[in-house]
């Protein structure tokens, strides 16, 4: 008796990538993943006051992204192609800048989410405008292995963030506010990277759309001077080697990195990887 095929497993990334303006485009930089990704966003009308012009607090944004995640339990196969078959069992929280903090917080129990998370990986995540002015909520304590995460965490930095973009505004990744403190109040087991010329917005697209998109991502951070294609191919390198090895266990490629880390399309300084005792 013929058995019929098992369903396809795929890579799926939940989250539209951010940008101020919304449209839709293809990528055939190097910096693109190696298959196609399917990309799912939320089209139930709701409160996206941002994308209104309005700036959304830490405590929404917390709120939504736990929303989000809770949406993937029942909304996300009806949605999939034939034969691929949502594997939820192996859930990655991840963000950058402000957005990092969100996914520290979700992973945190800020959000209450019906899935377990499996792995959260911070991109330059920042918690404030300075040690003395930290966003709401306040998670960080200043004390070592303060995070209470039951998961492997991957914090990536970046050289030139905690430096002023210009004399009209404080950096983007200031010191006591950035990945340094992040990665400080996680346990093992954990890594710390820092992409050592580039700055806070280099991980975005050469151009970004509209006005306000082309002021934040080239005039409000310091910028490093090369191609922002290395920034994204290292970042993206990093937090695959990653996850194959905490997840799948697949070390090659991570310990590789930190054998070697000249492999690395771009300078990376100060690794650091403390593995479960």
């Amino acid at each position: 008796m013929a058995e019929g095929a098992l369903p396809a497993m795929e890579t799926t990334q939940v989250f539209e990538k951010g940008d101020i303006q919304w449209n839709a485009s293809s990528s055939s930089s190097s910096s693109s993943p190696p298959k196609p990704l399917l990309i799912f966003t939320p089209t139930v009308p709701g409160a996206y006051p941002f994308c209104k012009g309005l700036p959304m607090l830490e405590p929404s944004e917390v709120k939504f992204a736990g929303k989000v995640a809770d949406w993937l339990a029942e909304g996300l196969q009806p949605l999939l192609p034939e034969n691929v078959e949502a594997n939820l069992e192996k859930l990655v929280v991840s963000g950058h800048s402000k957005g990092g903090k969100t996914a520290f917080c979700v992973a945190l129990g800020y959000a209450k989410t019906k899935l377990k998370f499996s792995a959260l990986v911070g991109i330059d995540p920042v918690a404030g405008t300075s040690k003395y002015c930290e966003s709401n909520p306040h998670i960080l304590k200043g004390v070592p292995g303060s995070f209470n995460l039951n998961m492997p965490v991957a914090v990536i930095g970046s050289g030139l963030g905690p430096k002023k973009g210009n004399c009209c505004s404080p950096p983007c990744a200031p010191d006591g506010m950035n990945h340094k403190e992040f990665f400080k109040e996680c346990k093992p087991p954990c890594a710390n990277f820092v992409v050592a010329r580039y700055g806070h917005m280099d991980m975005l697209d050469d151009e970004t759309a509209g006005v306000i998109g082309t002021l934040v991502s080239k005039c409000a951070c310091k910028n490093g001077s090369g191609p922002r294609d290395l920034m994204r191919r290292t970042i993206g390198g990093l937090v695959v080697a990653f996850l194959r090895a905490q997840l799948n266990d697949h070390w090659k490629d991570f310990d590789a990195i930190l054998g070697n880390p000249n492999i690395a399309p771009t300078q990376l300084d100060n690794m650091v990887y403390i593995p479960t005792s």
